[in-house]
């Protein structure tokens, strides 16, 4: 199992146990390619959820660039409730699993096809 495939299991964990979500595979591995090489980053791999400059980059970058929303106060609310349901005291937010959320909450599964 390459190392890519274990972290898709480990979000798959998290998505499952963390988040009472069952995840569609096949969208997580694609959020997952979608990230490139950050997943192998500790640092770059979580986002810090109490830091607004970090949940700032994920609207700009995230959800603004690759999703192609419009900005707005929806998307700040759509933030909210995935760090929300991800647990706010939970300290390690992977990335791929919280734009998985993220692509899942505002109905944009369409943009990994």
């Amino acid at each position: 199992m390459s190392k890519r495939d274990e972290l898709i299991e480990k979000y798959a964990a998290d998505l499952k146990d963390k988040c009472g979500v069952t995840p569609d595979m096949d969208l997580l591995t694609k959020v997952t390619i979608g990230c490139g090489p950050s997943i192998y980053n500790a640092d770059a791999a979580t986002v810090a959820g109490s830091q607004q400059a970090e949940l700032d980059t994920v609207k700009n970058n995230f959800l603004i660039k690759k999703l192609g929303l419009a900005d707005g106060a929806n998307l700040d609310a759509g933030i909210d409730a995935v760090m929300e349901k991800y647990g706010r005291s939970n300290k390690n937010k992977y990335r791929a699993v919280v734009y998985y959320l993220l692509a899942v909450h505002f109905k944009k599964e369409s943009v990994y096809n």
